[in-house]
């Protein structure tokens, strides 16, 4: 091989060395997002079951009232 053939292979794998570590960056940065993204969906799905629970509470009382009139 040719000494430029082979500062072109040296460039080509450092610039995949880059280029992965990027990527692995990147792929860190997702899954703690994601976990994040996780953790507040359980939060919400929790407090519109709690919202839920307390509207059919309302809706028997009213029921209840409309009842004895």
């Amino acid at each position: 091989m040719e000494k430029n053939e082979i500062q072109q292979l040296e460039r080509d794998v450092e610039e995949l060395i880059r280029i992965s570590r990027r990527s692995h960056e990147e792929n860190t940065l997702l899954r703690s997002q994601q976990a994040a993204w996780v953790v507040e969906r359980a939060q919400l799905i929790e407090k519109t079951d709690l919202a839920r629970n307390r509207i059919e509470k309302m809706m028997g009382r009213l029921k209840e009232m409309d009842d004895e009139l």
